[in-house]
């Protein structure tokens, strides 16, 4: 897929003094190389907070992300990553969220877990092999899902970005979505959409729903990591703020089943 091959001409190799992002160029909410996502927005604020300038190397968010810029050393940092990535070394987490149900609110559906039996009759979009899926596979729900793929051309085919599922259940074409919190709280929040976005539990703990979110650096930067663990003390507020604009879906602790999900700001 020529996105994986999509690179920045800003440099062929990161300076020390830079913090140089490694950055999908067209995966929103996250980023693009129009500075719109919200890891855009905290690169910029790490960058500011240790005085130091910003630069980006594009590089799609799929396969070989890791083998291909941070140990080529054409970037230096990861700006969101799972904490316990083995691939790279990762900050303290800066936020928690999970992978959640969305359906229209029109549809007055009331499902509120995985387990609800409505869910072997309804039209279900779904990234493939992704953590629901696997779940609903275990629960014997495979006809009527609807894969999609988490690999996409942010160049050529952007229109298959993650955000598809979502908006195929605002156009009707299937009922009911299971996707990355992030991405859904997206549409709720900057798109207005009339969704109903319920936090999804895991009942099996190899197949984990929930997770901490880390920066993610090459592995023995212990300095640039120390750095940016300071950063993150320093303006957890500020980057929690920049989260909330987004609407991603933020958790403190497990949320339990049976409870809408809601962004931090929609319920202040």
């Amino acid at each position: 897929m020529s996105g994986l091959f999509f690179l920045s001409f800003m440099g062929m190799q990161s300076r020390a003094e830079d913090i140089c992002s490694c950055a999908d160029p067209g995966n929103l909410p996250f980023s693009n190389q129009k500075l719109e996502g919200f890891e855009n927005k905290i690169a910029q604020l790490v960058a500011d907070t240790l005085h130091l300038p910003l630069s980006y190397y594009w590089f799609a968010h799929q396969r070989g992300l890791v083998r291909n810029t941070l140990k080529m050393d054409k970037c230096n940092v990861i700006i969101g990553v799972p904490s316990n990535w083995g691939q790279v070394l990762t900050t303290k987490p800066y936020y928690r969220t999970s992978y959640v149900m969305v359906y229209k609110k029109d549809k007055a559906l009331s499902i509120q877990s995985l387990d609800d039996p409505l869910l072997k009759t309804l039209k279900i979009g779904v990234l493939i092999n992704s953590p629901p899926h696997q779940l609903l596979a275990g629960r014997g729900i495979i006809e009527n899902v609807v894969g999609y793929s988490p690999f996409f051309d942010p160049v050529f085919h952007p229109e298959e970005s993650p955000g598809r599922v979502v908006e195929d259940v605002l156009s009707g074409k299937i009922d009911v979505a299971l996707v990355w919190g992030p991405v859904a709280g997206y549409y709720i929040k900057k798109k207005n959409s009339p969704l109903v976005m319920i936090p999804l539990t895991s009942d099996n703990p190899r197949i984990p729903v929930v997770f901490d979110i880390s920066m993610g650096v090459k592995k023995g930067n212990q300095e640039l990591k120390s750095k940016l663990d300071q950063v993150i003390d320093m303006k957890h507020g500020e980057i929690l703020q920049i989260l909330e604009e987004y609407g991603v879906p933020l958790l403190k602790t497990t949320v339990g089943q049976g409870k809408e999900l809601h962004t931090v700001q929609e319920d202040r």
